[in-house]
């Protein structure tokens, strides 16, 4: 049921900056040489961003014209991935309950937990094109559940019997 959470104009507005986020991330490598002080700025500016959310290890980012970006591979791919589901739930996606919601996030997270549990124990060391791979789910799942809410609103609490409780 629709129109119980934000109108469009919200989540539309979230689709556009995450998209933006991804263009800045692999833009920020070439930006950053600009001659342009504007586009170098603002190329500095996407790396100071980047280092309140990511590691910015050299060794595990993707490189662009010689320069690293942003964000690790794994934050690429999760980025990337809310770049492509944030529309398609703003288009598709229906409301589901908070079990599910749940149920979907962790499924999506597993691939990411994995490997960053076996990097952790030191038992493998996946490359960053894996790294990035196993963090689209997440950020797919991330992205759809976050328009879904916004558009369509929380779903209410409910007890096993399927009966409102409140808060």
């Amino acid at each position: 049921m629709r129109g119980r959470g934000l109108t469009p104009v919200g989540p539309g507005a979230l689709c556009l900056g995450v998209g933006l986020w991804v263009a800045a991330v692999v833009l920020a490598p070439i930006a950053i040489t600009s001659s342009n002080r504007i586009v170098s700025s603002t190329a500095a500016l996407v790396y100071a961003g980047g280092a309140r959310v990511c590691h910015q290890r050299p060794e595990r980012c993707f490189w662009i014209g010689g320069r690293p970006l942003p964000v690790c591979a794994r934050c690429t791919g999760l980025y990337v991935a809310a770049a492509a589901g944030a529309p398609v739930a703003l288009l598709l996606a229906s409301a589901m309950s908070s079990a599910r919601a749940r149920r979907v996030a962790l499924l999506a997270a597993l691939p990411t937990l994995i490997t960053w549990g076996l990097e952790f124990a030191g038992l493998a060391h996946p490359s960053n094109v894996v790294r990035a791979i196993a963090a689209l789910p997440l950020g797919f799942a991330a992205a759809w559940l976050v328009i879904v809410t916004l558009v369509d609103g929380p779903r209410p609490l409910r007890d096993r019997r399927g009966s409102p409780v409140r808060p």
